[in-house]
């Protein structure tokens, strides 16, 4: 009878370890004295995190203008195609963090002022904190970063100021900043800048223009991050993510560019997010 039991859990275990999910938690919070305020953020736990004691990659997940840390759960239905990206062997098991980036201003900048210093809450504060509360692997290698159009904004800006912190770096259909100084003037005016001085709009725009820090790299840099950028031929920041793709050909950056037929909408990006599960997940595995 004995013999018998063992049989039947040696079958059903397979099953019961496939029928885990992950766990996906939207009401965190982490303390900013930064920015003088907790700040919410939500996290994805991958299907064996409860019963494991293994330490894990971490993707941190960046939203749009107009969402805030439960956009990629809500609309992006992380759980499902992490879930599915992991059972199926495309994606490694993985912690994704989203960040709250639209409470106190929007966006994941400092200001031109350095009033609010949402940046360097990111690296400073949310990082740390993130990566002593979840078992996490710290290493570069295992740290990837992702988002979508402000957030893909976000990825380019935080990948190219600290290429030392990530492996892969996944923009998706991403506002990659005013092309020109003059345009940044304008740009920044309609988003609340005031009395800014010409010299504090064009050090500002220098460091949040993709273009511009592309064309700054330094050699030693240039393959410090894999990228994978993603747009759709419909979307309206098709521009600027054509001539980001453009200036990193000539500078000789490696990168996959990819335009698929869509929009700026949600659909293309829960398409996007297999692939860039997938594409960080080959560094995480040392390809």
């Amino acid at each position: 009878m004995r013999k018998q039991w063992i049989f039947i859990l040696a079958l059903l275990l397979p099953a019961f370890l496939y029928g885990q999910t992950g766990k996906v938690y939207d009401n965190k919070t982490c303390p900013s004295k930064i920015l003088k305020m907790d700040r919410k953020y939500a996290v994805y736990l991958p299907p064996d995190y409860e019963t494991s004691q293994r330490s894990y990659p971490i993707l941190y997940l960046l939203h749009g203008a107009g969402d805030d840390h439960t956009g990629w759960v809500q609309f992006g239905e992380v759980l499902r195609i992490a879930d599915k990206a992991i059972k199926s062997g495309k994606a490694t098991p993985m912690i994704i963090v989203m960040p709250d980036a639209n409470t106190g201003q929007r966006g994941y900048f400092n200001d031109v002022k350095g009033e609010w210093r949402y940046e360097d809450f990111f690296f400073q504060e949310l990082i740390p904190f993130v990566e002593k509360e979840y078992r996490v692997k710290s290493e570069k290698r295992y740290r990837a970063i992702s988002g979508l159009s402000m957030g893909g904004g976000g990825t380019f800006m935080y990948a190219l100021h600290h290429p030392e912190m990530f492996s892969s770096a996944c923009p998706l259909s991403a506002a990659t900043g005013p092309i020109t100084l003059e345009e940044a003037k304008g740009y920044y005016e309609k988003r609340g800048l005031q009395n800014a001085t010409d010299a504090e709009i064009e050090t500002y725009f220098k460091r949040h223009s993709a273009l511009q820090l592309i064309e700054s790299i330094p050699e030693d840099q240039k393959k410090a991050v894999r990228w994978y950028i993603d747009c759709g031929d419909d979307d309206f920041l098709f521009e600027g993510n054509s001539l980001t793709h453009i200036a990193m050909r000539k500078k000789e950056i490696p990168h996959e560019f990819r335009i698929r037929d869509g929009a700026h909408n949600w659909s293309y990006w829960r398409e996007s997010l297999p692939t860039v599960l997938a594409f960080i997940s080959d560094a995480f595995h040392q390809y």
